[in-house]
This record gives structure tokens, sequence and C-alpha cells, in this order.
């Protein structure tokens, strides 16, 4: 078993990699031809997009120091002491020994939906939060396998990787609207227009720029879907690998997919960072939606496999 979900961590690590070199390259091209459509020639375009890498660093810096509390804020949790529920500290302790990893703060949120995900800037100033929903309804097993999934994202360092790929797409959608608003109002290639520079290339790269504002943002998205579902599944190995009990981690998976409890806390800035996307398929705020996370029964099929379940 040990040999399986090695190898699984192994892929999804550099599957992770390649998706954020993807959208580094993705942004780096972006904010050039925004840059160089906005000055009207390719050398001009440089100190325009260096300003936009400015404010990217400026928005990272913020989405990974003030990100996590943001999160816990608009989820309503609240933290909580070994005294208020000394089983729930007790299995977050001595997971926490086992993974090597300082003891995070933990958190509850008041809703009957069952839910639960971990933030925070690294091990040091982590937080795991889970619904009393979820509490309340799984086994010490099930619990364990779900907290032994969040302090995967801790210990994986997940819970920067989501803030920070969820800023830098924010940050690239603003910069789209803020282009095509530009580009509405006539700004776009003027000074090409009155002659001061340009030429055939940079007309193209006005057209690509024009093209970028509607799909880059779209493109970036697709990003972070495929990258956080490549980090449940690391994740949950991981928490294999932490508890040596696939089957209490897919007990819970099984539970949370068959709850219908809406999780009014979360939205669509927040989904993905939930052990199970509690944004439900029949809910309004789900149109339009892709999904965060990958399918529930395929985790818990390979949860199965690692088991050596024959059910697999």
């Amino acid at each position: 078993m040990a040999e399986s979900f090695h190898e699984l961590i192994d892929a999804n690590r550099r599957n992770s990699i390649l998706l954020v070199i993807g959208f580094v390259i993705l942004a780096a091209v972006t904010v050039y031809a925004f840059a160089v459509a906005v000055a009207g020639d390719l050398e001009s375009g440089l100190p325009v997009m260096a300003l936009g890498a400015v404010a990217a660093i400026l928005f990272a810096i913020w989405g990974v120091y003030g990100g996590g509390s943001a999160v816990l804020a608009m989820s309503g949790a609240k933290e909580i002491e070994k005294a208020d529920d000394p089983t729930l500290w007790n299995v977050v302790e001595e997971l926490s020994i086992a993974s090597g990893l300082p003891m995070p703060k933990v958190y509850t949120i008041d809703d009957t939906a069952m839910n639960a995900f971990a933030t925070g800037r690294d091990p040091a100033h982590a937080s795991i939060a889970i619904t009393k929903g979820l509490r309340e309804k799984l086994s010490r097993d099930e619990l364990q396998g779900v907290l032994a999934h969040e302090l995967s994202h801790i210990r994986n360092l997940d819970i920067r990787f989501a803030m920070l790929l969820a800023v830098l797409v924010g940050f690239l959608v603003l910069v789209c609207d803020l282009f095509r608003r530009t580009a509405f109002r006539g700004r776009v290639g003027r000074k090409r227009s009155s002659g001061s520079g340009g030429g055939p290339i940079v007309l193209v790269v006005i057209v690509l720029a024009l093209v970028l504002s509607i799909v880059a943002p779209l493109l970036a998205r697709l990003i972070q879907l495929a990258a956080s579902r490549q980090r449940e599944y690391l994740a949950d190995a991981s928490a294999v690998e932490l508890t040596r009990n696939p089957l209490g981690l897919a007990g819970a998976l099984q539970k949370i997919s068959g709850d219908t409890e809406v999780l009014e806390a979360a939205n669509r800035a927040t989904q993905h960072l939930y052990i199970v996307n509690p944004i439900h398929p029949f809910e309004k705020r789900a149109s339009g939606l892709l999904s965060t996370h990958p399918p529930i029964e395929d985790r818990i099929a390979r949860l199965h496999a690692l088991a050596g379940d024959a059910r697999a």
C-alpha cells in the first residue's frame, strides 16, 4: 500500500507544479499584451507590465498573510479550546504529533451541513475549521480521516498554495475587466493610431490582448480548478499515510456526499478550500460553476484501492 500512495503523492505534486507554471506563463503573456496594447508600442509596454507585477505581488502578500483570517471570518468560524470539545482536540493533537506539525488552531462552524477546511499561511499559522454537523455525524475513525486530510493540506502547504492561486486568479480577472473597460472607452491603440509607434506586430498584440481579456479569466479559472483537484487527491493520499486507515476517510466522504444540508457560509471564493464542494448542484448559486473538486466517487474508489478493497 505504501508504494501506491507515495506514487500518487509524487504524481500529484508534479501535476501541481506544471499547473502553476502554466498559470504564471498565462498571466505574464496576458499582462504584457495588455501593457503593449495600452502603451502603443513594444518597449513602452514594459513599465506598465512592471507596475502590474508589483500590484500582483502586493495582492499575493495580502492573500498569504490576511486571507486565512478573512476566510474564517466569512465562514462564521469560532475558535475553541480543549475544554470545549476534548475528543476533537485530542484527535487533532494526535495527528499533529504524528505528522510532526505544530498544533493548529481549531474552529467550529455553527451549521448542520457536513464539511471542513484548513487555512493559514504555513504550519505555524494554520487553522482547521469543521462544521458542527460534521462533528456530530462522524465516527471517531471518520473524524480522524477528515482531520488527517486537512492536516495534510497544511503539511503540503496547500493552504498557502490555494490562497495564493485564488488571489492571483482574482487579480488576473480584475486586470482583464479593467482592460476591457479601457478598450471600450477607445483608449487601446490610441498612440499607434496617432503615428507615435507600433507597426504590424503591435496591431497583432492589440488583437491578442482583446482576445486574452475574454479567454484568460476562463483559462485561469480552469487552471485553478485543476490544481485544486490535484491537491485533493494528494491530501487524501497523505491522510492515508498519517492514519493507515483509508476506510476511515472513505466512510467520511461517503457520508458527506450524501448530505443535502446547505452550507450557507460557503461561497464561490471559498468553496475550493473545503474537503467536499459545499455548493450542491441543486442550489441556484451553483449555476454556471465548474467543480472545484474531483468526483467524490473517484476519491472513495481510490481510497478503497489503497486499502486493497476488492470492491474498488
